[in-house]
């Protein structure tokens, strides 16, 4: 069995001093690779050292939502095209999005959106999505893009929505991908949306160091408990958590293009 973590952020400062050990775990519990996220282009050098050290390691370059206020100009446009074009382990442009909870600067949270989204198609990458409190404004600002510039490839990460705004994003060809929310009992939306996804457009994550599942909730989130949310959507899902592993692994290889599981070995 082979599982691939969707999204981390093991460049965090929770993670300087044991991350060999934390890499050891993750290797025990067969994480064959890892997407790292990017919150913002200056993580991009810390990020490209940590896929230096472990070439299980891929990654993404954007701008989170919740920076774009200070954060965005056309010159970190033009970074993050910059960056996601000098290294072949970018594999997604993001994470962006729009994040209503903590924020309500929408317009220009689409701005940043709407040219993360066009690097993505120049680069024809996938798009790491963020959505919170943002759903129905998300569906609506895809299609009009979509319309306008023909659609773009991607993943909503760390999913949270009812079911119906599920069936918005896969109707716009997203993969779905879920995180240790899953496994959290009053999640009733989530556990739903986990049942209804279809097989070839599911994911899973951690978000490390965010959101651990049971049985580590409270504790800080690491790749290894990605083994913890598949055992839970395999349940979800009535399978065994070797055939979830082995559908979110294929699923994960075609939207971020990953090296066949023997690179790893060769």
């Amino acid at each position: 069995m082979q599982l691939v973590d969707t999204h981390v952020h093991i460049n965090f400062e929770t993670f300087q001093q044991d991350l060999d050990e934390v890499a050891q775990r993750w290797r025990e519990a067969n994480v064959a690779y890892l997407v790292h996220s990017c919150v913002e282009p200056s993580e991009f050098k810390s990020i490209q050292a940590i896929a230096n050290r472990f070439p299980e390691v891929f990654f993404a370059v954007g701008l989170h939502p919740l920076d774009v206020e200070v954060k965005w100009t056309d010159q970190i446009a033009d970074e993050i095209f910059q960056l996601a074009s000098s290294d072949p382990r970018v594999v997604a442009i993001g994470e962006t999005g729009l994040d209503f909870f903590k924020a309500q600067n929408s317009e220009q949270q689409l701005q940043a959106l709407d040219q993360q989204l066009a690097i993505a198609q120049r680069l024809d990458l996938p798009v790491i999505i963020h959505c919170r409190d943002a759903a129905e404004t998300m569906a609506s600002y895809f299609r009009s893009f979509w319309e306008r510039h023909g659609s773009v490839r991607g993943v909503m990460h760390c999913w949270g929505g009812t079911p119906e705004e599920t069936q918005w994003f896969l109707d716009l060809g997203f993969f779905i991908s879920f995180s240790g929310t899953v496994t959290f009992k009053k999640a009733t939306q989530i556990h739903e949306s986990a049942q209804m996804v279809p097989s070839d457009r599911l994911l899973v994550e951690t978000d490390c160091p965010f959101l651990a599942p049971i049985p580590h909730r409270g504790k800080r989130n690491e790749p290894a408990n990605v083994r913890h949310v598949a055992e839970q959507v395999a349940i979800l899902r009535n399978l065994s958590t070797d055939e979830l592993a082995t559908q979110t692994t294929n699923n994960a290889r075609q939207l971020f293009r990953l090296p066949p599981l023997a690179a790893l070995t060769n």
